[in-house]
């Protein structure tokens, strides 16, 4: 029997199995059947709990099943595991992703932050097409790729069913995730994501910081800096220090156990 756990950070949601010894081996066909929202469990991603050279390992793959980096708000809800369910004690700590080591600061309750490790602008000014709109941005690296494009309203963006078109077309061979964000006249910022391998999100963290740094060029700010930003899922807080260093901050929550085995 495989056991699972369901969670979210702001509605970007997980399903997480914890297997400290790497003996559960998932095929990408049956990591998408997990995260199928009509057929299996229903999740924007999928997180396994391994254990690698005495550190944590966040072996994360997309709904589709295909490998990824990391996930800013799919790290802080393995964080909640691990500290919620005792194998590691609250207070700070590293988890290793394939994006690198992330440090998080874990309370008992509450909002968690992580360390997402330096931001930075990828020189050269893109365009993304969702719509027949066409709307200039940023190329942003958080150690995945992002494009960061300003809008006057998010509604006319349209409901981002397929991936909207960036270009220079060769420009992310992998694919690429794609921010919509509206600065406020009360300093904040909303924002929608479209996800490589996932499609829409309510949230989505490494979306999130590579927002703030765009932003912050955008709006001519020296570092540090600090945004809240608010995806459809809930409020985020990022800092990005003066040495491009950016700090994640939100909520994390665990829902249900669930049993995989009649998706395998």
């Amino acid at each position: 029997m495989v056991q699972a756990t369901y969670g979210h950070g702001t509605h970007n949601d997980f399903v997480l199995v914890f297997d400290e010894d790497d003996k559960i081996k998932f095929t990408p066909e049956q990591i998408k059947r997990i995260c199928d929202r009509k057929s299996g469990v229903g999740s924007d991603g999928f997180i396994k709990i391994i254990k690698k050279d005495g550190t944590w390992f966040m072996d994360y793959s997309n709904a589709d099943g295909s490998l990824a980096e990391m996930c800013g708000n799919g790290i802080r809800v393995m964080a909640r595991y691990l500290t919620d369910r005792g194998y590691q004690p609250s207070g700070i700590y590293a988890i290793n992703t394939r994006a690198g080591k992330k440090f998080l600061a874990v309370p008992e309750v509450g909002d968690i932050s992580v360390n997402m490790g330096q931001v930075s602008q990828v020189p050269g000014e893109i365009a993304a097409k969702s719509n027949s709109n066409s709307y200039r941005g940023f190329n942003i690296d958080v150690g995945n790729p992002h494009a960061v494009v300003f809008v006057d309203d998010l509604v006319k963006i349209g409901d981002l069913k397929i991936a909207p078109q960036v270009s220079p077309a060769g420009e992310y061979p992998d694919g690429v995730n794609v921010e919509f964000a509206q600065l406020l006249a009360n300093g904040e910022i909303n924002m929608r994501v479209y996800e490589r391998g996932v499609g829409e999100t309510q949230s989505c963290g490494t979306g999130i910081c590579a927002v703030a740094l765009a932003a912050t060029i955008e709006k001519k700010k020296s570092l540090p800096v600090k945004w809240v930003i608010n995806p459809p899922g809930g409020k985020l807080v990022v800092e990005i220090d003066g040495h491009s260093n950016a700090t994640l901050t939100g909520a994390a929550e665990l829902i249900k156990d669930i049993e995989l085995d009649q998706y395998l």
